[in-house]
Protein backbone atom coordinates (compact mmCIF):
# COMPACT_ATOMS: atom_id res chain seq x y z
CA UNK A 1 0.00 0.00 0.00
CA UNK A 2 1.25 3.52 -0.71
CA UNK A 3 0.73 5.29 2.76
CA UNK A 4 1.94 8.38 1.24
CA UNK A 5 -0.09 8.91 -1.65
CA UNK A 6 -3.17 8.12 0.50
CA UNK A 7 -2.50 10.65 2.85
CA UNK A 8 -1.92 13.08 0.02
CA UNK A 9 -5.35 11.76 -1.00
CA UNK A 10 -7.33 12.30 2.34
CA UNK A 11 -5.40 15.49 3.65
CA UNK A 12 -5.19 16.88 0.45
CA UNK A 13 -1.92 17.86 -1.30
CA UNK A 14 -1.33 20.85 0.89
CA UNK A 15 -1.90 19.33 3.84
CA UNK A 16 0.52 16.32 3.09
CA UNK A 17 3.76 18.15 2.92
CA UNK A 18 6.29 18.50 5.27
CA UNK A 19 7.17 21.56 7.65
CA UNK A 20 10.55 20.61 6.88
CA UNK A 21 10.14 22.00 3.76
CA UNK A 22 9.21 24.87 4.53
CA UNK A 23 11.59 25.84 7.53
CA UNK A 24 10.25 28.36 9.80
CA UNK A 25 7.16 29.10 8.42
CA UNK A 26 3.64 27.94 9.50
CA UNK A 27 1.17 26.09 7.26
CA UNK A 28 -1.08 29.46 7.49
CA UNK A 29 2.14 31.33 6.87
CA UNK A 30 2.33 29.42 3.48
CA UNK A 31 -1.11 30.22 2.37
CA UNK A 32 -1.52 33.64 3.38
CA UNK A 33 -3.73 33.96 0.39
CA UNK A 34 -6.46 32.55 1.54
CA UNK A 35 -8.06 28.61 1.99
CA UNK A 36 -9.55 26.74 -0.89
CA UNK A 37 -13.15 25.85 0.11
CA UNK A 38 -13.82 22.35 0.32
CA UNK A 39 -15.22 20.75 -3.07
CA UNK A 40 -14.80 23.90 -4.54
CA UNK A 41 -11.15 23.57 -4.70
CA UNK A 42 -11.69 19.94 -5.80
CA UNK A 43 -10.77 16.73 -4.04
CA UNK A 44 -6.93 16.99 -5.22
CA UNK A 45 -6.49 20.49 -3.44
CA UNK A 46 -8.83 19.98 -0.07
CA UNK A 47 -8.86 16.55 -0.20
CA UNK A 48 -11.26 13.93 1.50
CA UNK A 49 -11.03 15.20 4.95
CA UNK A 50 -12.73 18.36 3.12
CA UNK A 51 -15.24 16.65 1.57
CA UNK A 52 -16.10 14.85 5.00
CA UNK A 53 -15.97 17.80 6.83
CA UNK A 54 -17.42 19.85 4.67
CA UNK A 55 -20.51 18.05 4.91
CA UNK A 56 -21.26 20.12 8.09
CA UNK A 57 -21.55 23.89 7.58
CA UNK A 58 -19.79 25.65 10.48
CA UNK A 59 -16.97 22.36 11.08
CA UNK A 60 -13.90 23.60 9.56
CA UNK A 61 -11.18 25.23 10.99
CA UNK A 62 -9.71 21.62 12.90
CA UNK A 63 -9.97 19.95 10.05
CA UNK A 64 -7.82 22.63 8.34
CA UNK A 65 -4.98 22.51 10.85
CA UNK A 66 -4.67 19.06 9.32
CA UNK A 67 -5.31 19.82 5.84
CA UNK A 68 -2.84 22.88 6.06
CA UNK A 69 -0.06 21.02 8.39
CA UNK A 70 -0.32 17.42 8.16
CA UNK A 71 0.26 14.95 10.80
CA UNK A 72 2.86 17.17 11.73
CA UNK A 73 0.59 19.13 13.56
CA UNK A 74 -1.06 16.07 15.42
CA UNK A 75 2.68 15.80 16.31
CA UNK A 76 3.45 18.90 17.57
CA UNK A 77 0.45 20.01 19.41
CA UNK A 78 0.04 16.25 21.17
CA UNK A 79 3.53 16.55 21.82
CA UNK A 80 3.91 20.77 24.15
CA UNK A 81 0.49 19.55 25.72
CA UNK A 82 1.54 15.81 26.91
CA UNK A 83 5.24 18.37 28.03
CA UNK A 84 3.20 20.99 29.78
CA UNK A 85 0.85 18.09 31.66
CA UNK A 86 3.95 16.17 32.73
CA UNK A 87 5.43 19.89 33.83
CA UNK A 88 2.59 21.19 35.60
CA UNK A 89 2.60 24.02 32.78
CA UNK A 90 -0.53 25.99 30.86
CA UNK A 91 -1.30 24.58 27.37
CA UNK A 92 -2.58 26.20 24.30
CA UNK A 93 -0.51 29.85 24.81
CA UNK A 94 1.68 29.91 21.90
CA UNK A 95 1.44 32.66 19.38
CA UNK A 96 1.79 30.13 16.68
CA UNK A 97 0.43 26.75 17.79
CA UNK A 98 0.65 25.21 14.09
CA UNK A 99 4.31 26.21 14.29
CA UNK A 100 5.48 24.03 17.14
CA UNK A 101 8.83 22.84 16.30
CA UNK A 102 9.02 18.50 15.53
CA UNK A 103 8.97 16.43 18.29
CA UNK A 104 12.80 15.00 19.27
CA UNK A 105 12.98 11.87 17.44
CA UNK A 106 13.68 9.65 20.41
CA UNK A 107 9.92 11.36 22.40
CA UNK A 108 7.72 8.80 21.15
CA UNK A 109 5.80 11.40 19.50
CA UNK A 110 7.62 11.05 15.75
CA UNK A 111 4.12 9.87 13.59
CA UNK A 112 5.82 9.35 10.59
CA UNK A 113 8.26 6.48 11.96
CA UNK A 114 5.48 4.31 13.99
CA UNK A 115 3.43 1.60 14.26
CA UNK A 116 0.16 1.03 15.93
CA UNK A 117 -1.39 -1.89 18.06
CA UNK A 118 -2.04 -3.62 15.29
CA UNK A 119 1.66 -2.93 13.49
CA UNK A 120 0.23 -0.46 10.83
CA UNK A 121 1.77 2.56 9.98
CA UNK A 122 0.23 5.01 12.79
CA UNK A 123 -0.49 7.82 10.94
CA UNK A 124 -3.49 5.10 8.99
CA UNK A 125 -4.54 5.30 12.93
CA UNK A 126 -4.63 8.73 12.64
CA UNK A 127 -6.26 9.10 9.77
CA UNK A 128 -9.07 6.22 10.97
CA UNK A 129 -9.69 8.30 13.98
CA UNK A 130 -10.22 11.79 12.27
CA UNK A 131 -12.85 9.30 10.12
CA UNK A 132 -14.39 8.30 13.53
CA UNK A 133 -14.82 11.12 15.52
CA UNK A 134 -15.85 13.23 12.60
CA UNK A 135 -18.93 10.68 11.64
CA UNK A 136 -20.08 10.62 15.61
CA UNK A 137 -22.79 12.80 15.09
CA UNK A 138 -24.45 11.31 12.06
CA UNK A 139 -24.56 14.06 10.20
CA UNK A 140 -23.39 12.18 6.61
CA UNK A 141 -26.08 11.08 5.26
CA UNK A 142 -26.50 8.24 2.45
CA UNK A 143 -25.88 10.61 -0.46
CA UNK A 144 -22.75 12.42 1.10
CA UNK A 145 -21.43 8.75 1.78
CA UNK A 146 -22.04 8.42 -2.37
CA UNK A 147 -19.83 10.98 -2.74
CA UNK A 148 -17.07 10.31 -0.48
CA UNK A 149 -17.13 7.10 -2.52
CA UNK A 150 -17.41 8.47 -6.30
CA UNK A 151 -14.13 10.57 -4.78
CA UNK A 152 -12.34 7.90 -4.17
CA UNK A 153 -12.85 5.89 -6.84
CA UNK A 154 -11.81 8.96 -9.08
CA UNK A 155 -8.78 9.74 -7.35
CA UNK A 156 -5.97 7.48 -9.10
CA UNK A 157 -5.93 5.05 -6.09
CA UNK A 158 -4.56 1.52 -6.24
CA UNK A 159 -7.19 -1.54 -5.27
CA UNK A 160 -5.36 -1.88 -1.61
CA UNK A 161 -5.86 2.31 -1.33
CA UNK A 162 -9.43 2.10 -2.16
CA UNK A 163 -10.03 -0.88 0.12
CA UNK A 164 -8.57 0.83 3.04
CA UNK A 165 -10.48 4.14 2.68
CA UNK A 166 -13.83 2.20 1.46
CA UNK A 167 -13.32 -0.23 4.92
CA UNK A 168 -12.40 3.15 6.91
CA UNK A 169 -15.41 5.35 5.65
CA UNK A 170 -17.89 2.77 5.80
CA UNK A 171 -17.28 1.48 9.47
CA UNK A 172 -19.45 2.96 12.23
CA UNK A 173 -18.07 5.81 14.49
CA UNK A 174 -15.99 3.73 17.12
CA UNK A 175 -13.96 4.95 19.93
CA UNK A 176 -13.77 2.20 21.78
CA UNK A 177 -11.68 0.84 18.03
CA UNK A 178 -9.81 3.92 18.08
CA UNK A 179 -8.76 3.15 21.59
CA UNK A 180 -7.41 0.14 20.82
CA UNK A 181 -4.76 1.02 18.19
CA UNK A 182 -2.67 2.98 20.74
CA UNK A 183 0.06 1.24 21.95
CA UNK A 184 1.84 4.00 23.66
CA UNK A 185 0.49 6.88 25.92
CA UNK A 186 2.05 9.20 23.04
CA UNK A 187 0.04 7.44 21.02
CA UNK A 188 -3.20 7.76 23.25
CA UNK A 189 -2.83 11.86 23.15
CA UNK A 190 -1.94 11.67 19.35
CA UNK A 191 -5.20 9.81 18.72
CA UNK A 192 -7.36 11.81 20.63
CA UNK A 193 -5.75 15.34 19.54
CA UNK A 194 -6.58 14.14 16.02
CA UNK A 195 -10.30 12.86 17.24
CA UNK A 196 -10.59 16.73 18.71
CA UNK A 197 -9.37 18.26 15.65
CA UNK A 198 -11.79 16.35 13.39
CA UNK A 199 -14.81 17.61 14.93
CA UNK A 200 -14.52 21.07 16.85
CA UNK A 201 -16.68 20.17 19.36
CA UNK A 202 -20.12 21.86 18.89
CA UNK A 203 -22.85 19.13 19.53
CA UNK A 204 -23.64 16.68 22.47
CA UNK A 205 -22.87 13.72 19.98
CA UNK A 206 -19.46 14.84 19.69
CA UNK A 207 -18.58 15.99 23.28
CA UNK A 208 -20.23 12.57 24.20
CA UNK A 209 -17.70 11.16 21.35
CA UNK A 210 -14.55 12.71 22.67
CA UNK A 211 -15.43 11.96 26.21
CA UNK A 212 -16.39 8.27 25.34
CA UNK A 213 -12.79 7.67 23.85
CA UNK A 214 -10.73 9.74 26.43
CA UNK A 215 -12.51 6.81 28.89
CA UNK A 216 -11.64 4.37 26.69
CA UNK A 217 -8.01 5.42 26.76
CA UNK A 218 -7.61 5.76 30.03
CA UNK A 219 -6.70 9.58 29.54
CA UNK A 220 -5.90 11.46 32.89
CA UNK A 221 -8.63 14.29 32.79
CA UNK A 222 -5.80 16.83 33.36
CA UNK A 223 -4.03 15.15 30.08
CA UNK A 224 -7.01 15.98 28.35
CA UNK A 225 -7.57 19.30 29.40
CA UNK A 226 -4.24 20.55 27.94
CA UNK A 227 -4.55 18.56 24.17
CA UNK A 228 -8.26 20.06 24.26
CA UNK A 229 -6.98 23.88 24.99
CA UNK A 230 -4.36 23.02 22.15
CA UNK A 231 -6.76 22.38 19.32
CA UNK A 232 -8.62 24.86 20.50
CA UNK A 233 -5.54 27.23 20.07
CA UNK A 234 -4.92 25.40 16.92
CA UNK A 235 -8.51 26.75 15.28
CA UNK A 236 -7.70 30.13 16.61
CA UNK A 237 -4.84 30.54 14.36
CA UNK A 238 -6.53 29.76 12.07
CA UNK A 239 -9.82 32.12 12.35
CA UNK A 240 -7.37 34.70 12.88
CA UNK A 241 -5.66 34.06 9.91
CA UNK A 242 -8.99 33.49 7.67
CA UNK A 243 -10.74 36.66 9.18
CA UNK A 244 -6.89 38.70 7.57
CA UNK A 245 -7.50 36.86 4.63
CA UNK A 246 -11.40 37.92 3.79
CA UNK A 247 -10.19 41.61 5.19
CA UNK A 248 -6.90 41.67 2.75
CA UNK A 249 -4.74 42.47 5.85
CA UNK A 250 -2.94 38.79 5.39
Amino acid sequence: MDINKLLEGFLGSQGSARHANHPGRSPVDQNRSGFPGGLAGGAAAGGLLALLLGTKSGRKLGGKALKYGGMAVVAGLAYKAYQDWKQNKPSGNEAEPLNLPKPPADSGFDVDHDRDHEGQDFRLALMRAMISAAKSDDHIDQTEHGHIRNQINEMGFGVEEKAALFDYFSAPSDPAGVARLARTDAQRAELYLASALAVDPDTAEERRYLNELARQMGMPDGLRDHLDLEAAAARRQLGDAERRSETGLG
